[in-house]
């Protein structure tokens, strides 16, 4: 298992900087929404994505070429799916104390807001998963995560 003070470090600052951005541009910051992306960055993010990483490079290790690299590829989008994103609708919507927003609407703006992004998706994930060392993905991915949590955040006007 993988979860170390410097990915505890880099998640709580990566993604509360992502949605922080979010917010103002959405002229909904709050304190409490910002303490509480901190603290999931720093916990369920910074445990889970570095060791769905490294699962990833057990489970396509003896694979070479062409098919290792659309399967690290496909792998990392499948985590980031749009359950993935409707979490994290929900985190930013616990955070704000928006309680009412709670619903399974979430789940459709995740939807909308997945099927947008998947050709960047697929090109950060390429790039991710099969140019950057693994001691460095997290991180990689945590500012790819950064940069769409403001896409995340903002997808709710979007796609709703």
């Amino acid at each position: 298992m993988i979860y170390t003070k410097k990915n505890i470090l880099k998640g709580a600052i990566i993604y509360a900087i992502g949605d922080t951005i979010a917010s103002i541009l959405l002229h909904e910051f709050m304190w409490q929404r910002l303490l509480g992306m901190l603290f999931i960055g720093a916990t369920v993010y910074a445990f889970e994505i570095p060791n769905y990483f490294a699962w990833i490079d057990k489970k396509t290790a003896f694979q070479n070429g062409i098919k290792k690299i659309i399967r690290k590829t496909l792998l990392a989008i499948l985590y980031f799916n749009p359950l993935w994103i409707a979490r994290h609708l929900f985190f930013i919507k616990l955070c704000s104390q928006k309680y009412e927003s709670l619903n399974f609407g979430l789940l459709e703006i995740a939807f909308w807001s997945f099927l947008v992004n998947i050709p960047i998706s697929i090109i950060a994930n390429y790039i991710i998963q099969n140019k950057i060392k693994l001691d460095w993905r997290f991180m990689a991915s945590a500012v790819f995560s950064g940069i769409m949590a403001i896409y995340y955040a903002m997808s709710e006007s979007l796609f709703s």
